[in-house]
């Protein structure tokens, strides 16, 4: 008779057997996305439209690693007219020599620094934007985190992508760049590589719209059409938020066909925790179920589980080296697609997902996050499919 260790074991193994194609899977949508954004940018470069003008809102806090190349790479882009203003919440603001040292070196570039210690409401990032936004010229507006890293067809791709019928939003994917790369950069890289990108082309492939935050674009009539910047100043997942408005309004949320980096930075394994109990508390609140579904892209996780219901089966140790061979291909494939190597990561994919697996454990009680210098509290409005966030005592 099985024993129920057995019943245990077998579910485990088959939701690493899941979790390991749909990494695949992810790897090889990531890859043909690859392929595809190359052949896009040797076509843009010749498109000969009448490109609109831009704005670029640029809200920063603090020095950081790799943000001089980070913002610099906005005053390269390959585009005829667009403004980038940046914002800052204080005069002493250890971005701003850097901003103002990259404006002296380009003068042909339209950029201003927006210094404004207004905070608006608990996202001290939109109330940057708010203030900020009052010195936007143009109508299309393209908001993009302080460490986003961009080739210069970056603009022009995002722009081009609003040609697609009932495009509302445009948003960009963007892989992880550790800005030191120690092992604790590079294990918070993996996360966003390997497990985030693949998932986020999975979602993709089933018909999900989702808006990822490191970039973010939209017509000002769209902006101003849902409640502007206002409407979301309330809530920790500003993406979410601006997705979800305005995909209300009938519109669609698009990829434009370019890989931006996000730089981790984090220099101890107790900042990545925090940083990574702050999304997961974010994602748990904003959509538990799918939050929890998640928990199938962590197959070594899975698989190790059945290895401790069956310690003395040889199919569940076959499994586990199985799984982590598949594991260590598809993050391979990631890496060559996204052209950010991650060797530390790679034999260490075991420990990333079982602490994955221990964030999500983490997440799925506590509402209270570190961000941005400060404690907040996330909790869902009574009467709103929202989640509000308010300071903690």
């Amino acid at each position: 008779m099985l024993s129920p260790s057995f019943f245990a074991a077998a579910f485990c193994s088959a939701v690493s057997f899941a979790g390991n194609a749909q990494a695949l899977i992810g790897a090889i949508l990531l890859h043909r996305f690859r392929k595809h954004e190359k052949a896009d940018q040797a076509e843009i470069i010749h498109d000969q439209r009448e490109w609109p003008a831009v704005t670029l809102l640029k809200p920063l806090h603090g020095d950081e690693p790799l943000l001089r190349q980070a913002l610099e790479s906005l005053f390269h882009q390959d585009y005829p007219h667009y403004q980038i203003v940046f914002g800052l919440h204080a005069e002493d603001d250890t971005a701003r020599p850097v901003v103002e040292s990259l404006m002296a070196a380009y003068p042909n570039v339209s950029a201003e620094i927006v210094i404004d210690a207004t905070e608006h409401g608990p996202n001290r990032k939109v109330g940057n934007l708010i203030n900020m936004y009052g010195r936007a010229r143009h109508h299309i507006i393209v908001i993009s985190d302080s460490d986003i890293q961009c080739s210069p067809t970056y603009l022009k791709q995002v722009v081009a992508t609003f040609d697609a019928p009932d495009t509302g939003l445009v948003t960009t994917l963007y892989a992880g760049q550790p800005g030191n790369n120690t092992v604790i950069q590079q294990l918070g890289a993996c996360q966003i590589n390997h497990n985030f990108l693949p998932g986020v082309m999975m979602s993709r492939l089933l018909g999900r719209q989702d808006c990822l935050g490191a970039t973010m674009a939209l017509r000002r009539a769209t902006l101003e059409a849902i409640g502007g910047l206002k409407a979301l100043v309330d809530h920790v997942a500003d993406d979410a938020q601006l997705g979800r408005l305005v995909r209300a309004t009938g519109q669609n949320i698009a990829i434009a066909p370019t890989l931006t980096h996000t730089t981790v930075s984090e220099t101890s394994f107790r900042d990545l925790l925090l940083h990574e109990l702050r999304w997961g508390r974010t994602v748990k609140n904003e959509e538990p179920v799918g939050y929890g579904l998640s928990a199938i892209q962590l197959p070594l996780f899975w698989a190790t589980v059945a290895v401790l219901f069956m310690p003395t089966a040889h199919w569940s140790w076959l499994l586990l080296a199985t799984s982590w061979c598949i594991r260590a291909t598809g993050s391979y494939t990631i890496d060559h697609a996204t052209q950010t190597p991650l060797p530390a990561s790679i034999p260490l994919l075991l420990v990333r997902d079982w602490f994955s697996a221990s964030i999500m454990l983490g997440s799925a009680r506590g509402s209270r996050v570190a961000w941005r210098g400060r404690t907040v509290h996330i909790a869902k409005r009574k009467r709103s499919d929202t989640t509000s966030v308010s300071k903690c005592p």
